[in-house]
């Protein structure tokens, strides 16, 4: 389906900007008017990541006239394997800064506007207020469903895209959107796709399960093409459909998603009105983990002492690293056995551990504390009353005892 443009062209263009866009000017369905509509155009883009970074590169590039960053995290060396935006000079840097000037070396015709801050309740409706459109690029389900009420409510369409390992997905929501006879397009929001996020712990982060790289220019690509297509009215954005991606397979699948009457938010009788609290509504951990973990969990400069006390003969437990084994050969805490958390929770990982009246306590962790407070549910349900896991696992192992690891 076609959508008039979203943005109305600007006066004109100068003649740098015509010898710049040449090669857009002479394509029939962008040409003068086209080029003078991205000109006009304000799109904000949400993080300057693995895919803000391809996003913000092409979206400069293709002369958008203004550009907003919103990015509040520094630029760790683990970045510069994806997030192109940033070079090894910036490592350290705040992520925003180093997009901004990476952006005006693109293009110094492009206005940057930058938002060093969180997303969140608070400040999210103001940040969006009168931008066109919405590139999400977002790597967190809380902020995403975010993204998506805070867009509905303001009535503006965003180009969405997701990704892991050598997977990716990208759509675009409009639930607002009317086709060229001013007819209601019933396009659905994330939500009609998504009704509720996944239990915690189900869907590993990319820091926990990786990216492929190159992906990250895939689906980037793909999003700062439907944005161009959104802005100027070219061509057929994917509104109403799920574009799926296979590296591996080198695949690419076109899925309908159609408008949900029962969505919570933008169907027949929405009960999703305002913004809700969505690191509640997503979790960060089950109830269950949350509950296991209250009072159960040790520092690792806890950790650290027992270690001491093991090796002296003063203490008897066992040290279970629940992370993957890729995980485990980059770097481990010393002492540590791994049982990955899928042996936890389909009950295989309790034939490993020492018997319940052995005596012997069991210390879980992982590289957060997210997934051992999980399989710290399950042990604690099968008896095993004085488990504990580490707070912040390796991440703060690394950070706080043992700096001559690789953090990842």
């Amino acid at each position: 389906m076609s959508f008039p443009a979203l943005v109305e062209p600007a006066a004109e263009l100068t003649v740098d900007e015509v010898r710049r866009y040449s090669r857009h000017l002479i394509i029939p369905d962008v040409g003068m008017t086209g080029q003078k509509r991205l000109k006009n155009a304000k799109v904000l883009v949400i993080g300057a990541g693995g895919l803000g970074s391809p996003a913000l590169m092409y979206l400069a590039a293709a002369g958008v006239g203004t550009l907003g960053i919103v990015e509040f995290d520094e630029v760790d060396e683990s970045n510069l394997q994806r997030q192109i935006i940033h070079g090894q000079s910036d490592v350290g840097r705040p992520k925003a800064q180093s997009a901004k000037e990476s952006v005006q070396e693109i293009n110094p015709l492009v206005e940057v506007v930058v938002y060093e801050e969180r997303l969140d309740n608070d400040n999210v409706l103001q940040v969006f207020e009168g931008w066109d459109l919405i590139v999400d690029g977002t790597d967190n389900f809380a902020t995403r469903y975010m993204v998506n009420d805070a867009a509905y409510f303001l009535k503006i369409p965003y180009v969405w895209g997701s990704i892991y390992r050598f997977d990716g997905q990208a759509s675009v929501f409009w639930p607002h959107a009317v086709d060229e006879d001013g007819t209601s397009a019933d396009a659905p929001c994330y939500r009609c796709l998504y009704p509720e996020p996944p239990p915690p712990g189900m869907v590993p982060s990319c820091a926990e399960g990786g990216v492929l790289g190159v992906l990250c220019a895939s689906i980037g690509s793909i999003q700062v093409n439907e944005a161009i297509k959104v802005l100027t009215g070219a061509g057929e954005p994917i509104v109403g459909k799920l574009m799926i991606y296979d590296a591996l397979e080198m695949e690419y699948r076109k899925l309908k998603v159609r408008k949900d009457p029962n969505c919570a938010l933008c169907g027949d009788n929405p009960t999703v009105t305002g913004l809700i609290d969505y690191e509640s509504f997503c979790g960060a951990v089950s109830d269950e983990a949350a509950d296991a973990a209250a009072g159960s969990t040790i520092s690792v400069v806890q950790l650290e002492h027992m270690l001491k006390e093991r090796e002296e003969g003063t203490r008897d437990f066992v040290l279970v690293d629940v992370r993957e084994p890729n995980e485990y050969e980059i770097n481990q805490i010393p002492g540590s056995v791994l049982i990955p958390k899928g042996e936890f929770l389909n009950g295989n990982a309790l034939a490993d551990l020492p018997s319940v009246d052995s005596g012997t306590q069991v210390v879980l962790h992982c590289k957060s504390g997210v997934r051992s407070a999980e399989a710290l549910a399950v042990i604690k349900g099968a008896g095993y009353d004085d488990a504990v896991h580490v707070g912040g696992g390796v991440v703060a192992w690394v950070n706080q005892i043992d700096p001559s690891q690789p953090a990842y």
